[in-house]
């Protein structure tokens, strides 16, 4: 019998599963006690995480044990890739399994800072009826950008498109002649920046993309546009982003992921008294149906992998 140690919250059902056969733990809070997770790693065989525990070197060094890590997301930037591939510890990552939450995500938050009439409710509770200053954008003849094109960014091309947006994307690991590029203009980065009304951010973080969108970018952008994040925190300078809407020169942005995560207190002031941005704690893929849909996936990886080794 293996044992499982998982780290964060996971559908019950698929922990049920697990559990059925194997040894395992199932602590939501463990990502939160470092010293315990460290403990319980000495006799772990498989690991399941979200995107706040960190799978650094000192914790694979605890994990004489470790043969796969379940990732109930896709980012992959919390874990030490370089030094399981070494190990031969197999990594998966719950592919496709929370694209459309994020996707509705995106069209969402993009169609509220647009219309910028959703952040009122304390206004008229006051006793104000600020008409005049509310009337924004409709969504349809604008223009979306898509900062890198995968599987997640062609799903919130759909449906843009079918509000009546034009779609243009950037992704420069896609060939020129990729079938992708079918219903999506390619463009270059400078050309994103100043052409859309909308930007969406749909990259890794990488060194290359670490703060891929920084004081210049966003003044390059159009005055006016809209900027969301759903990616990985740090691609997006925050400081040179909270100046940019308290100049006016963005319309709005929507940041559900941050350099530092959970947001802090400390972190958090610089876009305090911003009517024109929305923070959420990295939930943009995570809806009901998507948490059930990620933690089966990875249950089956998980029950599968084990089953191969008896």
């Amino acid at each position: 019998m293996s044992r499982i140690v998982i780290t964060e919250f996971m559908d019950e059902a698929a922990v049920q599963r697990i559990s059925a056969s194997h040894d395992t733990l199932y602590a939501p809070d463990l990502v939160d006690r470092r010293t315990d997770l460290l403990d319980q790693m000495a006799s772990a065989d498989v690991l399941i995480v979200r995107n706040r525990t960190r799978v650094d070197a000192d914790l694979l060094a605890a994990a004489p044990r470790l043969l796969a890590v379940g990732r109930l997301g896709v980012g992959l930037d919390n874990i030490d890739m370089d030094t399981c591939k070494a190990r031969g510890i197999t990594v998966w990552p719950a592919t496709g399994a929370n694209d459309l939450a994020v996707a509705e995500y995106v069209i969402t938050t993009a169609m509220m800072l647009l219309r910028g009439a959703y952040t009122s409710t304390a206004r008229l509770i006051a006793g104000e009826w600020p008409r005049q200053d509310l009337i924004g954008e409709e969504a349809s003849g604008l223009t979306m950008g898509l900062l890198g094109y995968g599987s997640i960014a062609r799903q919130v091309a759909s449906r843009a498109r079918d509000l009546g947006m034009n779609v243009i994307a950037h992704d420069p690991h896609l060939p020129p002649d990729s079938p992708v590029w079918q219903d999506v203009a390619s463009v270059s980065q400078k050309e994103l920046l100043t052409g859309s009304d909308v930007i969406s951010l749909h990259v890794p973080l990488t060194q290359q993309t670490r703060h891929v969108i920084d004081a210049a970018a966003l003044q390059a952008m159009r005055p006016g546009a809209v900027l969301i994040n759903a990616a990985r925190g740090g691609v997006v300078d925050e400081a040179a982003l909270a100046d940019a809407l308290r100049n006016g020169q963005l319309a709005g942005a929507a940041l559900d992921v941050f350099e530092t995560e959970p947001l802090t207190k400390e972190a958090g002031q610089r876009f305090a008294d911003l009517m024109n941005v929305i923070l959420t704690p990295h939930i943009a893929g995570v809806t009901t149906q998507a948490n059930v849909r990620v933690s089966s996936l990875i249950a089956d990886r998980v029950l599968d992998h084990l089953a191969e080794r008896v």
